[in-house]
């Protein structure tokens, strides 16, 4: 492979906490729905959960013998009674309200639990129960189409949030079409997943509107590379600067996910440079050279 576009720079990563868990379903369209709309909202630079399908399984895969997903739901602050409310959100919201589904622990090598009674069972009101079923202990909520089923504990471990390339391309079908092979590829690669899809919005920690959180790289802004003169970073030719955004339940994992996708893409006509976001450092715990990865 040739790495000539790949720029010699570096990604900024940080631990984050991790819940992994099945969800199920009577077809492959409530399960998919279920999983994309639980895990659609990347919320971690706001204090929220972060979330990512990180594939999909076979009715043989399955604890309950039906269609289910794999899907990651990420917390990068400490605070586990805040990481399980806002779980319980996307939970209770997006999976509950789906027709047929559970939701089963998906963790074998747990660092702790998250208990699903206090915040997702009592959506039954108090009328809800606990049963053994498919070998592990589920709470049953009463719903109008009975009913919902979630274990009643899930598994939390530690991993790597915010591994992430930029793939700089000119033309918009370049990045469509390499954002759609890389996150395809990322899919392969089990224990990742890619939250937030094809980001289209690099952003700073540093902002002028700090209740807002983090707002826009300027320098990578194509449309500001006129009215910002020397500042800018846009290199010339480039008028997109995509990003993927990788989490992982380990290092392997995640140097693996960013290997195989910027291989896919490497050579895709439009794709001009490949490259990272960092802030010199500063933000993230560890470091990661692209090219010690490629190669």
């Amino acid at each position: 492979m040739n790495y000539d576009k790949v720029e010699d720079t570096f990604f900024e990563a940080f631990k984050g906490r991790y819940v992994r868990a099945i969800i199920t379903g009577p077809n492959k369209e409530i399960v998919k729905q279920a999983a994309y709309d639980s895990t659609s909202t990347p919320g971690a630079v706001i204090g929220r959960v972060e979330g990512g399908v990180e594939g999909f399984l076979d009715k043989n895969q399955t604890p309950d013998g039906r269609d289910g997903a794999i899907v990651q739901y990420w917390f990068g602050s400490d605070d586990l009674e805040k990481f399980e409310l806002e779980l319980s959100y996307r939970i209770r919201q997006d999976i509950l309200v789906k027709p047929f589904t559970r939701v089963f622990n998906y963790n074998d090598n747990p660092e702790g639990f998250i208990g699903m009674e206090k915040q997702v069972g009592n959506c039954g009101d108090g009328y809800e129960w606990k049963v053994n079923e498919f070998n592990k202990t589920m709470i049953d909520v009463p719903i109008a189409v009975p009913d919902f089923q979630i274990e009643e504990k899930l598994a939390y471990s530690e991993g790597i949030m915010g591994a992430n390339f930029w793939y700089m391309c000119d033309s918009e079908e370049a990045v469509l079409n390499a954002g759609k092979i890389a996150i395809e590829e990322i899919l392969t690669v089990e224990g990742t997943c890619a939250p937030f899809g094809i980001c289209s919005a690099a952003s700073k920690p540093e902002t002028n509107y700090p209740w807002i959180g983090p707002s826009t790289n300027h320098y990578y802004c194509p449309s500001l590379k006129d009215k910002l003169g020397n500042i800018s970073k846009v290199p010339e030719g480039i008028k997109y600067i995509p990003e993927i955004v990788i989490n992982a339940i380990d290092e392997d994992s995640m140097k693996k996910a960013v290997k195989s996708s910027i291989d896919a893409i490497c050579d895709i006509d439009g794709v001009k440079i490949i490259s990272a976001g960092n802030f010199e450092g500063k933000l993230g715990d560890k470091t990661y050279k692209l090219l010690d990865i490629l190669r």
